[in-house]
């Protein structure tokens, strides 16, 4: 009898050890399995399991409260949950976060602004806390989980200047007893510029608004399915750069070259040794992600196309003859039309190579009669060496709307939408409005007017830079910050205190605990016996 215990206790281990890996990893896909994509969050197969290095949105307007400075916020790690701790969400180490200026139209960047971030953790081994106390500075003593990043400029020819040298990040607003007064915090984050600029990075309400049942078939295929933020109570990391106008344009004038190309990237190490603990970034920089007009590689790439398109640059896009044949024939008003019958405007779809590679301009085309936001309306371009390319583009001699319509050009607002993009521009019901034609007709389809019925941020946007509002420092799901509502475990009663993330936390506990004993019971002394176990 002695002599099989060892082979029960193995076997008993054994199965111990396999159930706990079976519920951990049901715990894992159940934790990476979040929101659908919007704008960039989420859009591409690759950097869905990259969160840190997805960049999600880029924002480019005059600012409202100082014309001659244009403003550019661009975000990264979408879908934060406010009580997402210990280790919140950090910016990645090993990464480049650029935000890229084209001036002259020939799709390569002008300047490039990045910034590289560094971590100082002093947790150590004695304690798993974030903050150990209530955090009034970002030198708070008691703030033991910080960032700082580099600020440098690079020229069309690879020079760098740098900018900033230490400059401090917000961290992650982990509640109202930790940071009881998160803006002051969020202030003292701002850096100066040596030109009169100023540098922001750090944790921000997830600024864009959208209601994201447009991937179940439309909104439901009735419509039926709108009015629900999707983003609402989550949070993103923002990067926030505001600068004079004449150091983006093209020859520093910009009275005579107004419009700017803008697009973001993420550049990460393409190998990470680890080793007891510890990390080394070897290899090349490989670009990981690219962000330029919102829902751009949502809904025009394919699947297939859309890994290949986030590694790809806009001096690529002219060329990409698959992605350029989804611009003149998109697949949103063939869907559209197959739902609702309303039908697909007649293809090739010029207009929207005006919109979303060219800029909207009289040279290139007469779909949109309007001169409005292409580098080709500069006056000291090189025609020659234009090439069509995605990007954000900007025309930074329109002034700030005094009454901004969320609707931006289709409302006849042109400082709006697609003429860069204001915190406040509906893209969603913009973007399906010229997927429909609108831009070039210039009429509204009535049918699509309600468009996705989330109107605005759950949040306010502030009137100074860097303009995005506070994160949330409270769950998402809990209904205090217009988040999801918290939808319990099937058999569930009302009663309780029970969060989205209460079950993952309770199954990897069980799933330790099921691990522990396996690997327990397989390094006991074999002539302990096993106890309670009969063959």
């Amino acid at each position: 009898m002695s002599s099989s215990r060892p082979t029960r206790r193995r076997r008993v281990a054994t199965a111990l050890v396999a159930a706990g890996s079976t519920v951990l990893a049901s715990v894992l896909v159940g934790i990476s399995s979040g929101p659908a994509g919007a704008s960039s969050h989420r859009e591409a197969p690759l950097i869905l399991g990259d969160p840190p290095v997805d960049n999600t949105d880029v924002y480019a307007f005059v600012s409202p409260d100082d014309p001659d400075m244009v403003t550019v916020v661009a975000n990264w790690f979408p879908f934060q949950e406010p009580d997402g701790g210990p280790n919140f969400y950090p910016w990645a180490t090993d990464a480049h976060h650029d935000i890229n200026i084209d001036s002259d139209g020939d799709a390569k960047p002008d300047l490039t602004y990045r910034w590289t971030f560094s971590t100082d953790d002093r947790r150590g081994n004695s304690t798993f806390l974030y903050a150990n106390g209530p955090v009034t500075s970002l030198d708070d003593e008691n703030l033991l989980f910080r960032q700082s990043y580099t600020l440098e400029v690079i020229d069309h020819r690879g020079r760098s200047t740098e900018l900033i040298s230490s400059g401090q990040v917000a961290p992650s607003n982990v509640g109202p007893a930790s940071m009881p007064d998160y803006e002051a915090l969020r202030d003292q984050a701002i850096t100066d510029l040596p030109d009169g600029g100023k540098s922001f990075a750090g944790q921000a309400d997830d600024p864009f608004f959208l209601d994201l049942r447009v991937f179940d078939l439309l909104y439901g295929g009735d419509l039926s399915e709108t009015g629900r933020d999707t983003l609402a109570g989550f949070n993103v990391n923002t990067i926030a750069l505001q600068v004079p106008k004449s150091e983006l344009a093209l020859k520093g004038d910009a009275d005579r070259n107004p419009v700017i190309g803008v697009w973001s990237d993420t550049e990460r190490t393409s190998l990470t040794l680890r080793k007891e603990g510890k990390e080394k970034q070897l290899g090349r920089d490989v670009q990981v992600s690219r962000l330029g007009n919102p829902l751009i590689n949502e809904v025009i790439p394919a699947a297939g196309m859309k890994d290949g398109f986030n590694a790809s640059e806009p001096v690529e896009d002219a060329d990409n003859d698959a992605l350029v044949g989804r611009v003149t024939d998109p697949e949103v008003p063939r869907l559209i039309e197959a739902i609702y019958g309303i039908p697909a405007p007649e293809t090739p779809r010029n207009d929207l190579v005006e919109i979303f590679l060219t800029g909207i301009t009289t040279k290139s085309g007469d779909e949109i009669d309007v001169d409005l936001n292409s580098q080709l309306n500069n006056s000291d371009v090189d025609a020659d060496r234009f090439r069509p390319s995605e990007m954000l583009r900007l025309n930074t001699s329109i002034p700030p709307a005094e009454e901004p319509n969320r609707l931006g050009v289709l409302a006849g607002d042109l400082q709006g939408f697609p003429n860069g993009r204001r915190l406040t521009d509906d893209v969603v019901d913009i973007s399906i409005q010229a997927l429909e034609g609108a831009v070039r007709t210039g009429e509204i389809v009535p049918a699509l007017a309600a468009g996705d019925k989330v109107d605005a941020n759950d949040r306010s946007f502030g009137t100074t830079f860097p303009y995005v509002a506070l994160p949330h420092n409270a769950a998402s799901s809990d209904g205090s910050s217009g988040g999801a509502s918290a939808v319990p475990p099937a058999g569930g009663g009302s009663g309780g205190s029970w969060t989205p993330a209460a079950e993952p936390v309770l199954g990897a506990l069980v799933a330790v605990i099921l691990i522990g004993s396996g690997v327990w019971l397989l390094r006991r002394r074999p002539d302990r016996g096993l106890a309670g176990v009969s063959g």
